[in-house]
């Protein structure tokens, strides 16, 4: 018993533990396979680190390890969310161990990660989007109806993000048979591979009937590929599915045609969906399950209220404010 209790306490050798951990949250979690590589890139940072005090089994570290693994984190210039997260893997790591039976204690358990700041995400006005869609496929002379396919795509693509809310690897990852026009319906496969349902706006159907129309089947026709790309909505200049690194470089473009200074990223329609919800009286409930976040925690950074509104309820409501 005596021999058993000390193994416990100097818990088990890192590489076994840390490779039977990965094949827990990959297998038995499902968790998607960038979360499990990140999750494994965070661990063996760790686990050097920990090696570099001469700590060899995870048994052998102490609270006090791990609260200096953090403050290492700080002086290498780690933001505030890069060692919540780091944290959150070091975590998850200690509690495996202890319900494998591997160390007695989670002495990680108590270690607090720093408080990331309020930094809220850019968001774009309704006007904004409004003119960051129209500069996609403006109209031609005459108020002909812009034929191209480049710029039917472009369009349909702006409008399917804003509408769903999607992230970008849902957005380039959707296939044909994920849209239902007909019932204003589309299907995003999101993190950990899970599905959900989220409505389709009548903008939004009108620009993907164009493009599957008249500027999908151009785009498939231009393939050189031996087999055409039959599944995804969105294809390439080449016939070929949408990559992310593509859909960076077309909302760039259409921020620069329409005159718009802020930062832009693919995420910018989907901050930009969930704020313009909020403010539109949805709960955050409701937010929460058409973005597809685990936590409603995550969705409720989309509740602050813009500087403007703020004034302007203190004026209405304030008895002395005017």
């Amino acid at each position: 018993m005596k021999d058993d209790a000390n193994a416990q306490a100097r818990g088990d050798g890192f590489d076994g533990l840390l490779e039977r951990f990965l094949g827990h949250i990959d297998v038995e979690r499902g968790l998607a396979r960038a979360t499990v590589k990140a999750y494994e890139a965070d661990l063996r940072k760790y686990v050097e680190w920990l090696r570099s005090r001469g700590i060899t089994g995870l048994g052998a570290v102490t609270r006090r390890d791990v609260e200096d693994y953090v403050a290492a984190l700080s002086a290498e210039g780690a933001s505030a969310r890069s060692k919540a997260r780091r944290l959150a893997s070091v975590h998850e790591f200690h509690k495996y161990a202890v319900r494998e039976g591997a160390i007695a204690e989670d002495v990680a358990a108590s270690v607090k990660a720093p408080k990331a700041p309020g930094v809220l995400p850019d968001v774009l006005t309704i006007d904004e989007v409004s003119a960051l869609l129209n500069a996609t496929a403006p109209d031609g002379p005459g108020g002909q109806p812009c034929m191209d396919p480049v710029q039917l795509r472009d369009r349909a693509l702006l409008e399917f993000m804003y509408a769903t809310g999607s992230r970008v690897s849902e957005a380039v990852g959707a296939n044909l048979d994920d849209v239902d026009l007909d019932a204003k319906v589309a299907r995003l496969m999101g993190k950990g591979s899970k599905q959900r349902l989220v409505p389709l706006g009548s903008y939004a159907c009108e620009s993907m009937r164009r493009y599957l129309n008249a500027g999908r089947p151009e785009l498939e026709r231009r393939s050189t590929a031996k087999t055409p790309e039959r599944r995804a909505v969105f294809l390439n200049k080449r016939g070929r599915r949408l990559s992310r690194q593509s859909v960076w470089e077309i909302i760039k473009e259409a921020g620069r045609r329409a005159h718009i200074m802020k930062p832009l990223h693919p995420h910018t329609l989907r901050h930009s969906f969930a704020t313009h919800l909020i403010q539109g009286g949805a709960d955050v409930r409701s937010v929460q399950e058409l973005l597809g976040h685990a936590s409603v925690t995550t969705t409720q950074i989309y509740t602050h209220v813009s500087p403007e509104n703020l004034i302007e309820t203190y004026l209405t409501s304030h008895p002395r404010a005017r």
